[in-house]
């Protein structure tokens, strides 16, 4: 038998005038169709956003069940630190790191190209990437929470938080179009998997009980009807009213509008996409109010069971459940 040829392949991505590193692998020269039998049983994983929190914590449990997960996130220098501190924890050789910012097309296509040509399939896709679309006062939203407001039925954010145009569309950009360019990217390699899993993370904000507008509810609440197109025109029409000044007037919600409706259309899409790929068992979760960079650390679960939510829908037998929203582990209405 001829020796295989290895080749060391080095990444760079041209930013702001300099280059980047964004992976290095050593390949081999043979056909994806040609890996071994052992090869094809091993399973590989992609967690989005995932150099802290929720994301950090399900690429830990994920390797930790046999995994070789990819972590990826928009700073290099953080994610690659990322991936030290599971080393260190004697996780080496099951996390591998590369670059991704799920708004720049470019870079999903290279994550793409690198899990073809180094893995050769793809078996979970964890959505983790996400915004607030807001300025948020972190004291007030301590003071408040540590008040019991959490308790007492909700943080009114009306009162805490700031936006404008170019947060509501990176929000909607990011916690939306970010997960679906991903999915759409990864979902070849997921069909070469025999178990292809996608777990969307959502949160409860995005129920429908939180968006006012009747037509935006009958946009995502018609199953029959319901497509990427029509999520699209309630975006759309998001963007309008915030530039026209009319959001509370048109019935969008009056605080954290883009977080909640890019949650909604998330929620949306992982039905639609469920109904498209019926060999998949994709479905969204709400792991919980977790202690986060996001809400400044004043969840009151830990990363740990945030990410066990997580791990459910990424671990669901291929019989399990399909397009639904999970609130921690049970289905929920939407």
């Amino acid at each position: 038998m001829k020796n295989q040829r290895l080749s060391k392949n080095i990444h760079y991505k041209r930013k702001e005038g300099s280059f980047c590193l964004t992976h290095i692998s050593i390949l081999t020269d043979r056909p994806v169709s040609n890996l071994s039998m052992a090869e094809a049983t091993k399973r590989y994983a992609v967690v989005t956003g995932a150099n802290k929190g929720i994301g950090l914590e399900t690429v830990r449990q994920l390797a930790s069940n046999g995994f070789t997960v990819v972590l990826t996130a928009r700073d290099e220098k953080r994610g690659l630190e990322a991936v030290e501190k599971l080393k260190e924890s004697g996780l080496s050789g099951q996390v591998v790191f590369h670059q991704l910012d799920v708004v720049d097309p470019a870079t999903v296509a290279s994550l793409a190209d690198f899990i073809k040509t180094q893995f050769g399939k793809l078996d979970i896709l964890v959505n983790n990437a996400g915004v607030g679309g807001s300025i948020v006062d972190g004291d007030a939203f301590k003071a408040s929470v540590a008040s019991g407001a959490t308790e007492r039925g909700g943080v009114d954010f009306s009162k805490l938080v700031t936006e404008t145009y170019e947060l509501t569309e990176e929000c909607l950009q990011i916690n939306y179009y970010g997960a679906k360019r991903t999915a759409e990217a990864l979902i070849p390699l997921l069909q070469l998997s025999d178990s292809p899993k996608i777990v969307n993370v959502s949160s409860v904000m995005g129920m429908l009980n939180n968006i006012p507008s009747d037509w935006a509810r009958g946009v995502f609440t018609d199953a029959e009807n319901l497509t990427e197109e029509r999520v699209d025109e309630v975006l759309t029409e998001l963007l309008k009213d915030f530039k026209e000044g009319s959001l509370e007037s048109k019935g969008w919600p009056s605080s954290m509008p883009a977080y909640i409706v890019s949650k909604a259309a998330l929620n949306a899409y992982t039905r639609i996409l469920a109904k498209k790929y019926p060999t998949f068992r994709i479905n969204s979760v709400c792991p919980g109010f977790v202690k986060t960079d996001i809400n400044y650390n004043v969840g009151v679960l830990p990363v740990e069971e945030g990410a066990a939510r997580v791990m459910k829908l990424a671990l669901l037998p291929n019989d399990g459940p399909s397009g639904s929203f999970f609130v921690q582990y049970e289905v929920s209405d939407l």
